[in-house]
C-alpha cells in the first residue's frame, strides 16, 4: 500500500475508512484483500468518507465470507431506496482463500478484522486481516515500546541539534 497522499494518487489507492483500533487489539497477521457487495447508495456513502470499522468484522458461514458491524451511513441525498447502515455485506474472495480462512478461524481461535476500507480503481475494496486478540499486559507492553522509542528518537533529536 501506498505511505504518502502523491503515492496514493499515482498507484490509484484512496483510503476511504481506517481501523487504527485493529492494531492496538489484536497482533495481525495475514492480510487479505476483499471485493464487497455494495448498493448505488452505499458506494457513494462511501465515496465520501462516511464509513466506520471500529467495531466491525468478518465471519464466514455457508462457504461465503460477510462484513458485519461496519457502518456506511445513508447518503445524503439518497431517497426511500436507501441503505440500511449497520447491515451485512458480502465480502468476494477466491473460494481457496476463504476454505483457508475458514480453517484458520475455526481451528486456531483467530478472528478476520477489517483494517481499512479504500477505493482502488474504482472499485471499493476492504483489507481483512487475520488477528489474534491481546491480553491487557500486551497493550501494555506495546505502549511501554512505543514510549521507549519515542524517547530514543528524542534524544537523537535533541542529540543532533547540539553537535
Amino acid at each position: 500500500m501506498a505511505r504518502t497522499k502523491a503515492a496514493a494518487k499515482d498507484s490509484g489507492v484512496r483510503i476511504l475508512s481506517d481501523n487504527r483500533r485493529a492494531g492496538h487489539d489484536y497482533f495481525l497477521m495475514d492480510r487479505y484483500e476483499a471485493g464487497m457487495v455494495l448498493t448505488g447508495t452505499e458506494v457513494k456513502a462511501a465515496r465520501a468518507g462516511k464509513v466506520q470499522l471500529r467495531d466491525a468484522y468478518a465471519t464466514i458461514e455457508k462457504n461465503e465470507a460477510w462484513l458485519i458491524n461496519a457502518h456506511i451511513s445513508e447518503y445524503s441525498h439518497g431517497n426511500i431506496a436507501n441503505h440500511p447502515p449497520g447491515r451485512q455485506r458480502k465480502l468476494l474472495l477466491h473460494r481457496e482463500e476463504i476454505r483457508k480462512l475458514q480453517g484458520k478461524t475455526q481451528e486456531k481461535g483467530l478472528s478476520l478484522v477489517p483494517t481499512k476500507m479504500y477505493l482502488k480503481d474504482g472499485r471499493i475494496k476492504c483489507e481483512l486481516a487475520l488477528a489474534r486478540g491481546k491480553k491487557f499486559h500486551d497493550k501494555r507492553e506495546a505502549e511501554r515500546a512505543r514510549g521507549a522509542e519515542a524517547e530514543a528518537r528524542e534524544a537523537i533529536r535533541h542529540h543532533k541539534t547540539r553537535g
